[in-house]
C-alpha cells in the first residue's frame, strides 16, 4: 500500500519556492508552494488512506524561488539552491519550505472564524478564548473600538485602552511567537517517535509540522531584531513554554485532531491580532513603525524588495498565520491515524488559504487526487 504519494523524503528537499512563473504552476492553479516529488512508486489515486510500507525513493529537489540562481547539476562540489547557500544568494536563517507571497496574496487574507461544531471543536474553541482573555487581562490589552467621531490624540487613545504603542505591540508579538512555535514541533516530535516505534512511514505530516514550527520561529527571529528582551521577559517565556509544551504534549497523545483544531483557532486569533496591528500602522497610530525599514532577515526570508518596510513584513507574517490556520483546520478534519497529509506536495495559494478556514476531508481527498494527477503528468512531461 502507498504510504503517501506526497512525501518529500530526501534531505535535499529542504529549501526553495516554485514561483508562479514556473512551467508547472499554471497546471496546478497555484502561485507558489509546489514541491517536487521524490518517489518511485505508483500512487494509489483512490483515497487519502492509500499507503504502501515498502517504498523506494530517488533524489529530487523542491522548486526554488525565481530570484535564486539556477540550481547546478554538478553534484556536491558546486554551491547551489539545493546544497550549500553562499551569502550572495540567500542570507536568511532558514532551510525548510515556506511560501513567498505576491502583493495580491498578502492583501487577500480575511479574518475568519470557523464554527465550532463538535464537542472537541467547542473544547478547543473555548480553550483558545480563555487563553486569549487571560493573556489580554495580564498584559492590559483592550483594543476597544475607537468612536467614529473621536478627536482624541494618540496619547489619549493609549491611556483609554484603545490602542497600543510600538513597545507594547512588540512585547505582545514576541511573547506570542515564542509560544506559537511549540505546537508544530511537539506534534512533529510525537509523530516522529510514533513512526520509529511502529516502524512505518508517517504519510507526510512530520515535514509540514516542522515547517510550521520553523516558520513561527522565524517570526520571532525577525521581531527580535527590533528589541532585546529583558531577563524578566525571558523568564516569563521560559515558564510559559514549559507549561504549554507539556500540556500540548499530553493533549496530542490523547486527541491529535482536537490539538490541531486548537492551533487553528489560535491562528484565527493571530490573524486578527496582526490585522489590527496593520490597521494601526496604516492609520498612523504607530508612527515609529510607519516608515521603518524591514529587517534584513525578513527580506531574505520572504523575498521582499530591497526597499520593503516593516509593514510589508507584518503583512507577510499575517499571511503565514493564515496558512497555519488553514492547514490545521484541514488536518483536524482528517483521520490522523490513516490519512495522508494533503499538503506534503503542494499548498493552495493565499487566494484560497486567506479566504477559507480549511479543507473538509472530501476536499482534502480531491486535492490529493489532483496532486497525483499532477505527478503523473509531470513524470510524463519529464521523459
Amino acid at each position: 500500500m502507498l504510504r503517501t504519494a506526497l512525501v518529500c523524503a530526501s534531505p535535499a528537499c529542504r529549501i526553495g519556492i516554485l514561483h508562479s512563473g514556473s512551467s508547472l504552476a499554471p497546471k496546478l492553479g497555484t502561485t507558489f508552494a509546489t514541491r517536487a516529488l521524490i518517489h518511485s512508486g505508483q500512487p494509489n489515486n483512490n483515497s487519502l488512506t492509500g499507503k504502501r510500507i515498502n517504498e523506494e525513493s530517488t533524489t529530487g529537489t523542491e522548486g526554488f524561488h525565481l530570484k535564486d540562481s539556477a540550481a547546478s547539476k554538478q553534484g556536491l562540489t558546486i554551491p547551489d539552491a539545493v546544497s550549500t547557500l553562499p551569502p550572495t544568494i540567500v542570507r536568511g536563517d532558514w532551510v525548510l519550505f515556506h511560501p513567498v507571497y505576491s502583493q495580491e496574496e498578502i492583501k487577500a487574507v480575511e479574518v475568519l472564524q470557523r464554527e465550532a461544531k463538535t464537542i472537541s471543536d467547542k473544547i478547543a474553541y473555548n480553550l483558545v478564548k480563555l487563553t486569549r482573555w487571560g493573556f489580554d487581562f495580564v498584559s492590559g490589552y483592550k483594543h476597544k473600538p475607537i468612536p467614529a467621531d473621536s478627536k482624541m490624540s494618540l496619547e489619549e487613545l493609549k491611556k483609554g485602552g484603545y490602542i497600543l504603542d510600538e513597545k507594547a505591540w512588540l512585547s505582545r508579538i514576541l511573547f506570542l511567537e515564542t509560544v506559537a512555535g511549540v505546537p508544530g514541533m511537539v506534534a512533529a516530535m510525537l509523530r516522529h517517535l510514533t513512526s520509529l516505534r511502529l516502524m512505518r512511514r508517517d504519510s507526510g505530516w512530520i515535514h509540514t509540522l516542522l515547517e510550521e514550527a520553523e516558520n513561527e520561529r522565524m517570526h520571532l527571529m525577525t521581531f527580535m531584531t527590533l528589541r532585546r528582551p529583558s531577563l524578566f521577559f525571558r523568564g516569563l517565556v521560559l515558564g510559559a513554554q514549559g507549561v504549554f509544551f507539556n500540556l500540548f504534549f499530553l493533549s496530542y497523545i490523547i486527541s491529535p485532531s482536537t490539538c490541531h483544531r486548537f492551533v487553528a483557532y489560535l491562528e484565527e486569533e493571530a490573524v486578527l491580532t496582526y490585522t489590527r496591528c496593520i490597521q494601526d500602522i496604516e492609520s498612523g497610530r504607530l508612527p515609529e513603525w510607519s516608515n521603518m525599514p524591514a529587517p534584513e532577515i525578513a527580506k531574505d526570508y520572504w523575498r521582499l524588495d530591497p526597499g520593503a518596510k516593516l509593514l510589508d513584513v507584518i503583512y507577510a507574517v499575517r499571511s503565514d498565520e493564515s496558512t497555519h490556520r488553514f492547514v490545521n483546520h484541514s488536518l483536524a478534519n482528517l483521520n490522523t491515524e490513516t490519512d495522508v497529509n494533503p499538503f506534503a506536495l503542494r499548498e493552495p495559494d493565499m487566494l484560497v488559504k486567506g479566504r477559507k478556514p480549511g479543507f473538509s476531508r472530501e476536499e482534502a481527498e480531491k486535492y490529493v487526487l489532483e496532486s497525483h494527477q499532477m505527478l503523473k503528468h509531470g513524470k510524463v512531461d519529464s521523459k
